[in-house]
């Protein structure tokens, strides 16, 4: 079994990122019609008591999630999909051992998810399985009468962006892309501060994603099957979201702001190349050929002509960092080392560490205290956006984040691709709420 998964998920990836990836860049007027006018708020479904839940992808990221399901009030986890049996039953006996019953399970092969939202009545079809597989697992959710959520990136074209964003209105259905990150301690710390004022007014922000992965693009399972694909042929920020997601609800994008311009270029690629040369001579890893710069960098630009540096490295021997920063005209908070200083508060010129601020600027969310005991995922983050997500369906409220920002976010994949590849050329960023962005309300700071 492991034998032929490795098989399917290499060649999978060979299909999916060998076909013609970056299309010419869409026209915004040809995409689907203008939304109905009168509609300030996000979308809302009605409430329901229990959540009947669908997975798909039960490895690593997406056992986890079904732990943390399993740990909520008001779920039904109903079905479970994986291309290895061996995973489906794993979660299956968790979700026994819980007290509930026995989910179906869906293994037939590849596209087994089809038959899972056609067959089963559900609310809600959650994904975790490689970035390729997110957009069919989604639209496959919705056109079936789902509601839709999926771990990051939600889509890696801006087709596929667009395709989630149409589907999602016409089908009236969620579409939410789980950004763990967003839901950090310190991160929402960060944006408690910049609405009180703290910060002054926001001007500028720094995201990243610093991880050495080169281990874990080279290992023989896992998501060394198909990461490592993508960087033989993209050159970009294949992975965007995770620090551009505290810092776009810190800014109000699609809130009041929105993404308008972004520039990008790479490094030359080498880390990769270095790790390959120590594998065995007979290894036939060694024939391959990456093109995935080692560093990206890009500036992303907003309608309020604020500025956010982004970048993704995940070839360079270095410690893991997001920046996590925010500049205002009154302060700045940073991340990697956490760190604050505010002017007429700190000394000087220096910085003070981010704990000594959480007293008295922690987010409601972290003040309660199952969700300190909750360390499962991150640091417990990852069980914060389980609980959101179900506590948004069960009271009928609009989800924290939608559709148009799993496409704004999701999107600077290919932008970043389009512009590396035009030798840094501005790339416009599609405005996928079509004007809306400028009367939906800020993202809410709410309490468990």
């Amino acid at each position: 079994m492991a034998t032929s998964r490795r098989d399917f998920i290499q060649a999978g990836a060979t299909l999916a990122l060998g076909a013609a990836f970056v299309p010419p860049a869409p026209a915004p007027s040809r995409r689907s019609p203008q939304p109905a006018p009168g509609d300030p708020l996000p979308f809302r479904a009605p409430p329901m008591e229990r959540v009947r839940i669908g997975f798909v992808g039960v490895g690593g990221q997406g056992t986890t999630h079904v732990e943390n399901l399993l740990s909520l009030e008001g779920v039904d986890l109903k079905a479970i999909c994986d291309i290895d049996e061996s995973h489906a039953r794993a979660a299956a006996e968790k979700i026994v051992a819980a007290g509930q019953p026995a989910p179906t399970l869906y293994t037939r092969g590849p596209r087994d998810f089809e038959r899972l939202c056609a067959e089963e009545d559900l609310d809600l079809v959650f994904t975790a399985t490689p970035w390729e597989w997110h957009v069919p697992v989604l639209l496959s959710a919705m056109r079936h009468g789902k509601h839709a959520a999926t771990e990051v990136p939600a889509a890696m074209t801006l087709d596929h962006c667009w395709e989630l964003v149409e589907t999602a209105e016409r089908e009236q259905k969620h579409c939410v892309m789980m950004e763990n990150c967003n839901y950090d301690r310190f991160e929402l710390m960060m944006l408690v501060m910049t609405r009180q004022g703290v910060l002054g007014e926001l001007l500028h922000g720094e995201a990243a994603y610093l991880h050495d992965l080169r281990s874990v693009k080279f290992a023989k399972d896992g998501e060394g099957l198909w990461r490592r694909a993508w960087s033989m042929t993209h050159n970009g920020n294949l992975y965007p979201t995770h620090g551009l997601g505290p810092v776009a609800n810190a800014m109000d994008i699609n809130r009041g702001d929105r993404f308008t311009t972004v520039v990008s270029m790479s490094s030359p690629s080498r880390g990769l190349q270095e790790w390959q040369a120590t594998l065995p001579a007979d290894d036939p890893r060694r024939a391959e050929r990456y093109v995935l710069g080692d560093q990206n960098v890009a500036l992303v630009q907003t309608a309020k002509g604020r500025t956010i540096y982004l970048a993704h490295n995940t070839n360079s021997p270095r410690p893991y960092s997001r920046l996590a920063t925010l500049q205002g005209t009154k302060g700045i908070v940073s991340g990697w080392p956490h760190r604050v200083h505010l002017e007429g508060r700190s000394p000087g010129h220096g910085w003070e560490p981010a704990e000594k601020y959480y007293a008295e600027f922690d987010h409601p969310l972290w003040r309660s205290e199952r969700i300190q005991q909750m360390d499962r995922g991150h640091g417990g983050m990852d069980f914060l956006e389980d609980y959101r997500l179900i506590e948004c369906l069960r009271k009928g409220e609009p989800t924290d984040m939608n559709v148009y920002d799993a496409a704004a976010l999701s999107a600077m994949v290919e932008l970043t691709i389009r512009s590396v590849r035009q030798g840094g050329k501005p790339q416009q960023v599609p405005d996928f709420t079509r004007g809306r962005w400028a009367k939906f309300p800020q993202w809410p700071i709410v309490s468990a």
